[in-house]
């Protein structure tokens, strides 16, 4: 009986005899917890394949990985009795530094991390001379003193986050100063021990940026460089794309335009809003090391001046689409004839152009058509537009709503023909400072990052 209220029996029936099997309840209570555990792990990766789309940019899967490695790192300084002997307490502030410094880019690691580092050690450094030289003076003066550089460095550091230049590359090292040197200062007050104690945080705060550049760089490192340049790239495509679509949409049949579907053409929209992103991208990427096809001293500026001009073709293909779109423009398509063939050879050398551009960047190689034969013909090509749109030509429309509508389309496409030519000089002093090599072999030459890094050796 005490085995029968202990276990639960199961009982096979066989032709010639009975047997009994006991199995133990806590058996059964472990498989019950393995089939729950087992259930939901399944409903939770269910619900993960629903919601996350890994397929689209599986970098972000691997950053996750990469963050939650570093974690368990730096976490060692906690469970290893010897390692947070010889840390202490302080390893909470490399915990810190990984959960901080740690980005997506390793460019953007980097920055942060040799910013905390700057300001940690240029805040501490000032932080304990504020508090030896306090203590020195003793009495009332001690706290005077303390509070009055306080005051001094956070009005300074405070003025240099606002300044525009310095901002943009130094404003979280900047903050991490403050900080700092507050928290020496202050603390300096109440002990001898600050330089110790600044040793101590700086020890435990650069082996979390250790851990941090370890992981970023060696582990599947993803370049902020890299994405800077393979979306530059694509937006001569997208534009390309828009100048064609839009030349198509202006000069298609009225029954065409209300019988298809709306034609999409806003890749320049990307283009026009990139902006912002470009710039964070250029300033991570000054900050890696060098990689692949891109070394020290590599012409980032160049590349946001190129953005520059893009951008301000995005605006003139805007106008562009805004012409096209207008009521204003004749609904009778025989008043466009006349402009039809010169405006479409005109978007047609423009897109080839633009797509010729972007190819020579992706590439990394000088174009064969790049230079003054693309600028002569862009040249012939304004000739050509503006004699279509001659007296001879729509003699009738001249000065008539309809007329100035044309000749709105015809000066938008003009300006996307000035855009276009400064383009190609910008390309071609971009390939000339980062060394791009000639025709389709894609080599690279470093001849002037070569010059440029002699040169700074030399000062």
């Amino acid at each position: 009986m005490e085995n029968s209220s202990a276990n639960m029996q199961y009982i096979t029936t066989t032709t010639t005899s009975t047997v009994v099997v006991s199995i133990p309840r806590e058996a059964t209570s472990t498989c019950d917890s393995k089939r729950t555990l087992f259930a939901l792990s399944s409903n939770v990766l269910y619900y993960l394949k629903r919601k996350i789309n890994f397929g689209n940019d599986p970098r972000k899967v691997i950053h996750s990985l990469k963050v939650g490695f570093a974690l368990v790192l730096v976490s060692l300084f906690y469970f290893v009795d010897t390692l947070y002997k010889q840390v202490g307490e302080n390893a909470m502030w490399a915990v810190m530094t990984v959960v901080v410094i740690f980005e997506f880019s390793a460019g953007a690691t980097l920055s942060k991390g040799l910013n905390r580092g700057i300001g940690t050690i240029l805040g501490g450094g000032l932080g304990c001379l504020t508090a030896i030289v306090a203590e020195k003076v003793g009495g009332t003066g001690k706290n005077i003193a303390v509070g009055i550089t306080v005051f001094i460095f956070g009005v300074l550091a405070s003025y240099c986050r606002l300044v525009p230049s310095f901002k943009k590359k130094f404003d979280y090292g900047a903050m991490i100063f403050i900080l700092t040197f507050n928290l020496i200062a202050v603390s300096g007050l109440q002990g001898e021990k600050v330089i110790d104690l600044a040793l101590d945080r700086l020890l435990t705060i650069g082996i979390g940026f250790v851990i941090c550049i370890f992981t970023s760089l060696v582990i599947f490192p993803v370049w902020a460089s890299d994405e800077l340049h393979s979306s530059f790239a694509s937006k001569f495509d997208r534009l390309a794309s828009s100048i064609e679509r839009c030349t198509e949409e202006y000069f298609k049949q009225t029954d065409e335009k209300d019988d298809s579907t709306t034609v999409n053409f806003d890749g320049y929209l990307s283009v026009l809003h990139s902006k912002s992103k470009d710039e964070i991208l250029a300033n991570f990427a000054r900050w890696e090391p060098w990689h692949g096809k891109f070394g020290f001293f590599y012409p980032w500026d160049k590349y946001l001046h190129v953005g520059d001009l893009l951008n301000e073709l995005a605006a003139s293909i805007f106008s562009l689409k805004e012409c096209v779109h207008s009521p204003r423009q004749p609904l009778s398509t025989p008043a466009r004839l006349p402009l039809k063939e010169p405006c479409k050879a005109v978007a047609s050398f423009v897109s080839s152009t633009l797509r010729e551009l972007g190819e020579s960047i992706k590439n990394m190689r000088i174009m064969i058509r790049q230079g003054g034969a693309t600028a002569a013909k862009l040249q012939k090509m304004k000739v050509e537009l503006s004699g279509a749109m001659s007296v001879s030509d729509v003699a009738k429309l001249d000065k008539t709503v309809d007329g100035l509508a044309m000749a709105s389309f015809v000066f938008s496409l003009m300006e996307i023909l000035d855009k276009v030519e400064k383009l190609v000089k910008e390309v071609e002093n971009l390939g000339d400072e980062a060394g791009f090599g000639h025709g389709g072999s894609g080599h690279v030459c470093n001849k002037g990052r070569k010059n440029k890094l002699l040169s700074l050796l030399c000062l």
